[in-house]
């Protein structure tokens, strides 16, 4: 395997066959990069596990964050049909990414990427990389190591964020477990909704039984909150919290 670097040089000129709202469309790579700054990040197969674990839905969380500093618009690009790659954009909810099928790797070759996954049964496909374009233009690129299997190191999001600002800021992730009628939980709901911060709510009515959640939490009653991995505890606990605490969730 050869792969080299293709920063500062121009994107290949390449045309796509998606399906939008229904209907065929063909899009290119002047429609995507010209004029514009678009973070591109390649892997080998939609639905594949570390493709779909951490690759794509960390981009999808800092999402707003590469808008934020600067980014028009963020691509995924596997060689994959079209179908496909709608298929898996819907099953990971993953609103914030436009997908591209390389479905005959014509990019993926351009790019020099274009590699042999025989041994997997999958033929050729892409390498994992990512890249930050400006019009039209490589402006950074971090290539996985040609090592054996599938290393993911260096394409990852965190990595190219902090290529484009270091400094930037990354959201917070909170969740709240909540059950079905419970005033506390709504409180608690109605406050991250007034300081502005979004939320993902699981709900122990149709997820976990107040068993799970105790040992989970350590605490039997609803709700419960938890910002970057740590316990803050029910709906007074939260508000006590935000009170003191800056909370960034649009980065």
């Amino acid at each position: 395997m050869n792969i080299q670097s293709k920063q500062g040089q121009n994107i290949p000129y390449t045309e796509f066959r998606i399906i939008e709202n229904g209907e065929w469309k063909t899009v290119n790579t002047n429609d995507i990069f010209n004029n514009r700054t678009v973070v591109v990040f390649a892997l080998p197969g939609a639905f594949t596990p570390t493709c779909s674990s951490t690759h794509l839905p960390r981009y999808n969380q800092l999402a707003e964050t590469f808008y934020k500093n600067g980014v028009d618009e963020i691509i995924c690009i596997s060689v994959n049909d079209t179908f496909v790659m709608n298929a898996w954009k819907q099953e990971q909810d993953a609103s914030h990414i436009s997908f591209i099928p390389d479905g005959n790797g014509e990019f993926s070759e351009g790019m020099g990427m274009l590699v042999e996954k025989d041994e997997i049964g999958f033929g050729k496909r892409s390498w994992r990389y990512s890249m930050l374009v400006k019009n039209g233009v490589v402006e950074k690129q971090f290539i996985e190591p040609d090592q054996p299997g599938d290393p993911f190191e260096v394409s990852d999001a965190d990595t190219l964020l902090e290529a484009i600002n270091p400094q930037a800021i990354k959201p917070s992730f909170v969740s709240l477990f909540t059950r079905d009628g419970c005033p506390f939980c709504d409180k608690a709901k109605d406050a991250l909704r007034k300081n502005g911060i979004q939320f993902e709510v699981i709900n122990a009515s149709s997820a976990i039984s107040s068993r799970s959640l105790q040992a989970v939490t350590g605490r039997g009653t609803y709700p419960q909150a938890y910002i970057d991995g740590q316990h803050i505890g029910g709906s007074e606990e939260l508000l006590a919290y935000l009170s003191s605490n800056s909370i960034n969730n649009a980065a």
